[in-house]
């Protein structure tokens, strides 16, 4: 990556409404050349405005952003690809349960130096990230173990420093350093029983998010577009007819999931997944039954089976397979 005289990599300011698609006269900082950490650019990816808006304020602005929304919306995808567009270094980082606070801080390790064994301490992600020009993003940040959400508590401060205690130093954040976070709730824990491990956050920590933004569902016509982008073979007008379907197959179970009829909806993610299947085995019920139909409970499968002879006019239970034309 490029420097100028002082050391700092090169940055020219993009136009919104080219770059991104938006209505929007904003322009932002984004690095000229790229590194091995930015991500490669989905030229199929379709940003939603207000969210692409609230990101790109944390890349501009130095913005601490939490992005929240059901799964498969898209969420860390989204803040990827702003990041690919503006050419700036992003290292994603999943919080599960078996993230500890010394895979964010560091610890002591035994290295072999001149052919001696000596104990070398070894950054975490969290100072390393610091110290560079790098979006760090927090994936299910609401799984966190709570020793974990402290450790992040110290760089939420938009200037706040990082104590390294085993080294007797302070990391003052690059000036390039930004934060992002994904979550499947608001803090508030498990309230629907869709999301078990998600934690209550405290409320002390959510504070210091300055932007949260919600990214729901697509609309239909924008989901549809997207599965055809993601899979062009369907882009005729037969199997643009039977995306269609399954999109509105897709919206019958958010509908049952919000209505308590069903434990399990079918993501954007599901649906693409469900139109690669159909490439695959030439069998729409099958490549269902594959994507879907099988994650549900056994006593949800009949409501599932209704919603699918709505779509397709085609029992699924009892009807023999409907192949590709």
């Amino acid at each position: 990556m490029s420097r100028d005289a002082v050391g700092m990599p090169l940055m020219h300011k993009v136009s919104v409404r080219t770059t991104f698609g938006l209505d929007s006269d904003l322009e932002v900082p984004a690095f000229i050349e790229r590194d091995e950490h930015v991500p490669e650019i989905d030229d199929v990816y379709r940003f939603n405005h207000d969210v692409t808006l609230a990101i790109l304020a944390g890349f501009a602005r130095n913005r601490r952003v939490m992005v929240q929304g059901m799964h498969g919306t898209g969420k860390s995808t989204h803040i990827e690809q702003i990041a690919a567009r503006l050419n700036w270094p992003c290292v994603r980082v999943n919080l599960d349960g078996h993230i500890s606070r010394l895979d964010l801080v560091g610890k002591d390790a035994i290295v072999v130096r001149d052919g001696l064994q000596i104990t070398e301490f070894q950054e975490g992600i969290v100072p390393w990230a610091l110290q560079r020009p790098v979006a760090l993003i927090f994936d299910e940040y609401d799984a966190g173990r709570p020793d974990v959400m402290f450790v992040i508590q110290r760089i939420l401060e938009r200037e706040g420093s990082f104590t390294l205690l085993d080294q007797n130093r302070v990391i003052q954040p690059n000036v390039n350093f930004r934060l992002f976070a994904t979550s499947n709730t608001i803090g508030l824990g498990n309230l629907h029983g869709l999301y078990h491990g998600t934690q209550m956050l405290n409320h002390a920590q959510m504070d210091r998010w300055n932007i949260v933004a919600t990214l729901n569902y697509l609309s239909p016509a924008d989901e549809l577009g997207i599965v055809l982008a993601r899979v062009p073979e369907l882009d005729t007008e037969p199997g643009r007819r039977l995306v269609q379907a399954m999109v509105s197959l897709a919206n019958l179970t958010r509908k049952g999931f919000e209505a308590g009829d069903l434990s399990t909806l079918m993501s954007p993610r599901t649906v693409i997944t469900w139109a690669e299947n159909c490439q695959i085995f030439t069998d729409v019920e099958l490549a269902f039954r594959l994507s879907f139909l099988n994650k549900c409970e056994e006593v949800e499968r009949a409501t599932v089976a209704e919603y699918y002879q709505r779509c397709f006019d085609e029992e699924i239970l009892e009807s023999g397979p409907q192949t590709l034309r």
